[in-house]
């Protein structure tokens, strides 16, 4: 496919600050761990943001219409989904943002359900609020993962259980969760007044075949409290401008919410980081989708690779994100082990899969949102640390 925008261009990040380029004082290590995209953004967000540079004045700034009619346009255009002004909260960033929310509607005393193996951070949420943690393990099954659902309605009809922490799409295994899936999820927590929480950061990088639903598309049908969280920050690898925004119908919620942002101190976004969320909303769709074809064809790659090279290795079906699960469980390696023989023998830095809880045991994570030349690297390096220790 032709495109404008050239995926194939090395950039040299080393020496950038970057975490994912510089955090290892190795030179010789090849980072494909953290969810950091080895791209350059869509030239029309660089192109706004020195446009703002250029006036040289950083004042304290409102937050304009646009903000709120750049998400309203995208969601619709993009997920065919309709939202208002009033549905929106800005926010400073995914993580500080479900912080908030917790913080907000979660008792001391109570738990909340995760769905490992899931993003790592969700873990350490639950750690620095100090709330209890009831896993609802995803089920690997024929190649691809389901949701358990019986164990879920046992585990919400605890009455400690007050929430559940929903990643859609989900990290680390790729799932797009189906209409009948987020349906199962809203009866479930419905009857037993557990509030949903969904991070829905992925939601733009889908894959053909694939569609992505909003929980709050299915939510209006049943009596549910539950907001949805949103950002342009992996879609466009715009991670160190940090922004959010949480959509929720229900005014009481989003006011409860900003308060708990105020008394954090974080209730207004950076200026610069919500220009750059309008010019990527407003300006970015093509960008991104030719952004969806690279990483199609650099699956598509990996699994050519795997099937000839590494045919022990299964992997798990890709229909969203840019990170790759892949199934190790037939080396008779533990995770941990198995990501420390990468680094230290093939300076490959990938995530052990234990890092999403132990229902990643067996498993590893690659960050394939890089050029072909460097993922080509990263699987031969692969390939001969698997190899070399049979």
């Amino acid at each position: 496919m032709a495109t404008k925008y050239n995926f194939d261009e090395i950039i040299n990040r080393k020496g950038t600050d970057s975490v994912k380029w510089d955090l290892a004082k190795d030179e010789q290590v090849l980072p494909m761990w953290v969810a950091d995209m080895d791209f350059k953004t869509a030239p029309e967000i660089t192109e706004t943001i020195l446009h703002k540079v250029s006036q040289g004045v950083f004042g304290y700034s409102l937050l304009p219409d646009d903000f709120f009619d750049a998400i309203i346009n995208w969601w619709i255009d993009t997920h065919h989904f309709v939202i208002r002004k009033e549905w929106i909260l800005p926010g400073p960033g995914m993580i500080p943002t479900l912080s908030a929310i917790l913080r907000t509607f979660v008792k001391a005393d109570e738990n909340i359900i995760i769905q490992p193996p899931v993003y790592n951070h969700f873990y350490h949420l639950l750690e620095n609020c100090d709330f209890g943690m009831v896993e609802n393990n995803l089920i690997c099954q024929n190649g691809t993962y389901q949701m358990d659902f019986d164990d879920l309605d046992l585990k919400a009809s605890d009455p400690n259980t007050s929430l559940l922490l929903l990643c859609n799409p989900h990290n680390p295994v790729g799932r797009v969760w189906k209409r009948s899936e987020l349906d199962r999820i809203a009866e479930i927590c419905s009857k037993h007044n557990v509030m949903v929480v969904s991070d829905e950061i992925h939601a733009d990088l889908i894959f053909e075949g694939h569609t992505h639903i909003p929980f709050a598309a299915v939510a209006g049908n049943y009596e549910i409290q539950t907001v949805t969280c949103g950002s342009p920050c992996k879609t466009f690898n715009l991670a160190g401008l940090t922004i959010s925004y949480i959509i929720s119908q229900n005014k009481e919620t989003l006011n409860k919410i900003h308060r708990t942002f105020e008394i954090q101190e974080t209730s207004y976004p950076n200026p610069m980081a919500a220009t750059a969320l309008i010019a990527a909303y407003r300006n970015g769709k093509e960008w991104m989708e030719q952004l969806k074809y690279y990483l199609q064809d650099n699956y598509n790659y990996l699994l050519e690779f795997c099937t000839q090279h590494l045919p022990e290795i299964k992997i798990i079906p890709l229909e969203a994100t840019y990170l790759v699960w892949l199934d190790c469980r037939a080396l008779d390696k533990n995770s941990e082990d198995l990501s420390q023989i990468l680094l230290s023998e093939e300076r490959l830095w990938i995530n052990p899969g234990t890092m999403y809880g132990k229902a990643g045991e067996g498993f590893i994570r690659i960050n394939i949102a890089c050029p072909r030349k460097l993922l080509t690297d990263g699987l031969i390096k692969l390939k001969n640390g698997i190899q070399r220790n049979r």
